[in-house]
């Protein structure tokens, strides 16, 4: 153990390591290592493979909801049950897939880019992993409950939110955990980056995936506690008599849009700003150039978690608010597509002129970059007011947001774990099955969600069990899309995942010859306990 953190330190400094104590026999094994694991690398590893088995069952339901709709006519599902397959898809993969595994990938990367020897909250660390396994439970059970889950669309609401059986309070308690983990990882990814950094790491020299993550995690704990309180208010609706969205009792289901949507807003650039960072690591590494405009990057990151603030009512342009705040909130919205045109102006300024090369991980960047400005593109088109009431509800905008969730957050996990999953195993994948992966994955995701524009565009509402016949074609094409994008994801598991982590050519320290940053200076695989004397960054 100490020669491996003798090893790590000689890259930085010559220090006197006579103070690195061996602490290997510190840690348990077996079931005990996990469970009450205080170690980043392990909490991180429990993370991902948490935040996977939630995207493969969320997957599940994505593909039995498009069977049910390979074909017009109720052919599986009854109505009931479809919606709430589109409810829990949404539930799973947005609380359970996505945001996870950024958090797994904070855990990982933040101490080790930061050059700290652990999380500042090693106990609470675990706590925070270990409340997501009873919530993930409690949603999956609440199909099995008399009147079966949630059937109000992921956003819950009012008054059928109000209406719903018992499956309905097991979401709102699953929400409320998920939430509060959400919160203490946050607390500790804040102090952790704050208090933590190496002896001569000024903020504007953190790697840009700690200053994503560092703003991220301020707005997870500005705006989970907004959600908690409108699912709590829809709690006392549904069984204290109160009624803050029950138009009977005086109250306004339009309110819990507004509350809701304060939450939902800041949340989907929660889904994407750690995306944002991770593409920032990868691109200057494959293109050998540092990051083109790295204060700028900075500084549009902020701009886009304060303005996420401002514009949340763009989400129910059709519920009769006035001209005002409808204009108001469309040139809100315009204006976000400012910072984010930075972000995309500067990673195609890394790459001009670089000397790049396109492993595994740097076509996942480039991929997020192609397709999740796409998805950007038909956001700004559903900024635009009249346009937006047309397309409001339709498969528009379920083809923007998985373009920009899926092409974009997902894409960019795909990325980060070709570009550290080395550094984590200490073997390298195999390029040509990561290489098969991402071409598959990127022509099926169009192949299934492209056609969808065509649907929204053609009038066919979102969250339907039944179409006319004239939307058969594309919902046949976007059928055998999934059924491929989710095959693609058992082959990354199967050919990609599992191997590397049996084994495979030994990773070298720096595997990719223009990455930079602290943790290529460890040993690959990471060593239990890396930076027990801080190194100096220069």
């Amino acid at each position: 153990m100490s020669t491996t953190v003798d090893h790590a330190h000689d890259h930085a400094h010559g220090h006197d390591h006579g103070h690195d104590h061996d602490h290997a026999h510190d840690h348990p094994s077996g079931y005990q290592r996990w469970l009450f694991a205080t170690n980043h690398k392990d909490i991180g590893s429990l993370y991902l493979w948490f935040s996977f088995i939630m995207l493969l069952s969320g997957g599940v339901l994505a593909l039995m909801i498009r069977t049910e709709l390979f074909q017009p006519g109720l052919q599986f599902f009854q109505p009931e049950f479809f919606n709430q397959l589109t409810t829990m898809h949404g539930l799973v993969m947005v609380f359970g897939a996505i945001m996870p595994a950024f958090v797994g990938f904070a855990n990982w990367m933040i101490p080790l880019q930061v050059g700290a020897s652990d999380m500042a909250f090693a106990r609470m660390n675990n706590f925070s992993f270990w409340l997501l396994p009873p919530a993930a439970l409690l949603l999956a059970g609440s199909f099995f409950v008399p009147g079966g889950a949630t059937a109000a669309g992921w956003t819950l609401y009012a008054p059928l939110s109000t209406q719903m059986g018992i499956g309905m309070d097991m979401g709102i308690f699953a929400m409320h955990i998920m939430g509060a983990s959400s919160i203490m990882g946050s607390i500790n990814i804040i102090v952790t980056i704050l208090n933590m950094r190496a002896p001569g790491m000024t903020l504007m020299k953190m790697p840009m995936f700690c200053w994503t993550w560092l703003i991220t995690a301020y707005l997870l704990i500005a705006v989970m506690p907004v959600l908690a309180g409108a699912i709590t208010m829809t709690l006392t609706d549904r069984h204290f008599g109160t009624s803050f969205f029950n138009a009977a009792g005086g109250g306004d289901p339009v309110m819990y849009q507004h509350i809701f949507w304060f939450f939902g807003h800041p949340e989907v650039y929660i889904m994407i700003l750690p995306a944002f960072g991770i593409v920032s690591q990868i691109i200057p590494a494959f293109a050998r150039k540092p990051l083109f405009g790295y204060a700028s990057m900075v500084y549009a990151t902020a701009s886009i978690a304060i303005l996420s603030f401002i514009v949340w009512a763009h989400h129910m342009f059709t519920t009769g608010m006035p001209v005002t705040s409808q204009l108001f909130f469309m040139y809100a919205t315009m204006l976000i597509s400012v910072p984010t045109g930075v972000k995309v102006f500067n990673w195609i300024a890394t790459m001009w002129k670089g000397s790049m090369t396109f492993e595994t991980p740097m076509l996942f960047a480039v991929g997020f970059i192609f397709v999740f400005t796409m998805g950007g593109f038909t956001g700004l088109i559903l900024a635009v007011t009249p346009i937006d009431i047309q397309l409001q509800d339709t498969y528009y905008v379920v083809a923007h947001f998985h373009y920009v969730l899926v092409a974009g957050s997902l894409f960019a996990l795909f990325a980060g774990f070709y570009y550290w999953g080395p550094k984590w195993t200490g073997f390298m994948y195999n390029e040509t099955m990561g290489k098969l992966h991402f071409w598959a994955s990127l022509i099926t995701f169009n192949i299934t969600f492209f056609p969808m524009h065509f649907l929204g565009l053609a009038g066919m509402p979102r969250r339907y069990a039944d179409y006319p016949a004239q939307f058969t074609d594309f919902n046949s094409i976007a059928t055998v899309g999934a059924f491929g994008f989710g095959l693609c994801q058992v082959f990354f598991l199967f050919f990609v995942v599992l191997p590397s982590i049996r084994g495979g050519k030994p990773a070298a320290d720096k595997p990719w010859d223009g990455a930079e940053g602290l943790e290529w200076t460890v040993p690959s695989p990471a060593p239990f306990h890396t930076f027990e004397t801080p190194p100096t960054v220069k």
